[in-house]
């Protein structure tokens, strides 16, 4: 398969914070779609946590406790979850946290992962920071159509799902990935096979 014939979800989480003997909690899940150039939505919840959103995620996120009263926990939503992911890649960036909270769903195969921070840091290695937001908005990306909505709002789940997939689109387009073997996303040092790419795509 090449890298132009997969069809990709990313995946978000927005959680509850961590604190003094806390542990933190998913309290908004989103998974979008890309197959091409399309992007497609594929599930939006909140999540019920255990306990109350910390005052410094909420500072981020805005999510209250309210917001979150008769919401799903997160292992409730397994059938959605496994819809929307079964089957494709599975795109987030820095993906350690959706990584961590997917372990609700033990033995899940989601796979295989193409996280957009390793891929951006091997494209574009002298951004002055590789954080979503930072990157979208240096590349110029906030102004794609899916991101320049009236709705969009970073730390929104679905939002920053979106983005993350907007950026591995520009990513695949600006080396020339289309035709590239699909294990490519998934290789860990990437920064000279990524240079070579991007010169000789400047090139033709």
């Amino acid at each position: 398969m090449k890298v132009g014939e997969i069809s990709f979800a990313a995946i978000d989480f927005e959680s509850a914070g961590t604190g003094p003997g806390l542990t933190d909690e998913p309290v908004q899940i989103a998974i979008a779609h890309l197959y091409g150039a399309e992007i497609s939505p594929g599930l939006t919840s909140y999540l019920l946590p255990s306990r109350s959103v910390t005052w410094a995620a909420r500072a981020v996120h805005g999510i209250c406790d309210n917001q979150l009263v008769g919401a799903p926990r997160l292992i409730d939503l397994w059938p959605q979850v496994k819809t929307s992911m079964q089957g494709r890649w599975i795109v987030a960036h820095g993906a350690a946290t959706e990584k961590r909270f997917l372990r609700v769903f033990p033995f899940h195969g989601f796979g295989p992962w193409a996280d957009t921070l390793v891929l951006t840091r091997a494209v574009y290695p002298h951004l002055a920071s590789h954080a979503l937001g930072d990157a979208v908005n240096a590349l110029g990306l906030q102004d794609a159509p899916e991101l320049s909505t009236p709705s969009f709002r970073w730390h929104d789940a679905y939002c920053d799902a979106v983005a993350s997939l907007v950026l591995l689109r520009h990513l695949i387009d600006v080396v020339g990935l289309a035709e590239a073997p699909a294990e490519t996303l998934a290789q860990t040092n990437l920064a000279a096979y990524f240079a070579a790419r991007k010169a000789r795509s400047q090139l033709s």
